[in-house]
Order: structure tokens, then C-alpha cells, then sequence
């Protein structure tokens, strides 16, 4: 379908950035003393608000421990730059051609402003984008209010848009007010839990996410 309005996730998505994310938790909880989690864990909450991500890791953590355990994150997460080369294989070029299709393109993403903006310039793919929001200016997936506040920046229903996301917390955000969805096996979470929030489709490789966009 042609939608007026294509809304990406970031890591996982559009980045390759997953397994750097899960090692970044693991080193920055472990170096403060909290038991190491299994990596399936590290990757499952990603796509979440970073603190609430470390809260379902770590419930038993204070408000002071989990703030530790961000900072560490930040320390080893940042010291990789995001580049051209992190962004999945043909990914840059769907994002060019919904453009030049004169599309409306978004980002909606559980990184943090300062985790994004950066990543945006140096992966080349800022320029694209008419609009991003993070996690710590509205609230974390699952809660559409990111969804609803694109959305509105666009005067536009959630029939006329479409999220693409890796994860079950993009698809039910998505699936919570009634706007379309697409899953890409790619990221975090595999076919069987992607399609348990009625996407349009749950797409194997770049190929077929171009085709259910229409390009």
C-alpha cells in the first residue's frame, strides 16, 4: 500500500545495533555488581525506554542504582559511533525512495534525544526524516503516545500511516490505536511474536518490505 505517512523504528530496524546494545547492558550492570542476565534478556527489552528497560532487567535495583547503571551504558554504547556501514543493507535506499515517492517519513524510537540525534547525522539518514521521537520526551513503547504525536505533526489518521518495527513493542503500540503495521525479522523478536499483533505482513528481507510499501 502506498501510506501517506512511513513511521521507522531505529535499532534493529533501520540500525544493526542490537548485539552492541545487549553487550553495552551487560558490561554496565555486571561492572556494578548485578548479576549477569542470559543475552535473550538484554535483547528482549530492547525497544523500551532505557530506564525502563533497566527496570524490567533489574526490578530489585533503586532509583540511584539504576541511574549508575544508565550512566555505564551510556560510557560503553556511545564509544561505538553509529556510521553508513551500521545501517542494514539496503535500508537507506527504501528510506530515499518513500522520499522522492513524496512520502511522509518519521522516526519512533525507545533511544533517548541525545542517543538519537547524533546517530541520525553520522549514519547519513537524518536528512530524510520529517519528524523523530524518543522515549524520553513523550513515554516508551508500547504507549502510542509517540505514535499520536507523529501523527498529528502530520494532521493524518493512523489508517493513512504505517510503523515498521523489530519488536512486539512497536506492532502493539502500533496495534493499540488502530494503525497498520509492519514486523522485519532482522531485529529482536522472529516471526511467530511479531505476527501475534496482526501486522500486515512480518517481512523476511528488504525485498519484501519494499513490496508491502509499494515501492
Amino acid at each position: 500500500m502506498s501510506y501517506k505517512v512511513v513511521i521507522f523504528d531505529w535499532d534493529g530496524t533501520l540500525v544493526d545495533s542490537v548485539e552492541h546494545i545487549a553487550s553495552s547492558l551487560h558490561q554496565a550492570s555486571v561492572e556494578l555488581g548485578f548479576p549477569a542476565r542470559e543475552r535473550e534478556a538484554y535483547r528482549d527489552i530492547i525497544g523500551l525506554g532505557l530506564m525502563e528497560a533497566l527496570q524490567a532487567l533489574y526490578p530489585e535495583a533503586s532509583p540511584p542504582e539504576l541511574e549508575a547503571i544508565r550512566e555505564g551504558y551510556a560510557r560503553y554504547f556511545f564509544a561505538r559511533k553509529t556510521t553508513p556501514q551500521s545501517v542494514f543493507e539496503g535500508m537507506a535506499e527504501v528510506v530515499a525512495d518513500l522520499k522522492k515517492d513524496n512520502r511522509r517519513v518519521a522516526v519512533a524510537t525507545g533511544k533517548s534525544r541525545r542517543g538519537l540525534d547524533p546517530a541520525l547525522i553520522s549514519s547519513g539518514l537524518g536528512s530524510y526524516f520529517d519528524v523523530t521521537r524518543c522515549a524520553d520526551e513523550t513515554r516508551s513503547k508500547p504507549d502510542p503516545k509517540m505514535l499520536v504525536e507523529i501523527l498529528e505533526y502530520f494532521d493524518a489518521d493512523p489508517a493513512e500511516a504505517v510503523m515498521i518495527g523489530d519488536t512486539r513493542y512497536d506492532l502493539d503500540m502500533a496495534q493499540r490505536i488502530a494503525m497498520p503495521a509492519i514486523g522485519v525479522e532482522w531485529g529482536v523478536h522472529g516471526r511467530e511474536e511479531l505476527g501475534r499483533y496482526a501486522p500486515v505482513c512480518v517481512a523476511g528481507s528488504v525485498d519484501e518490505l519494499r513490496g508491502a510499501l509499494g515501492l
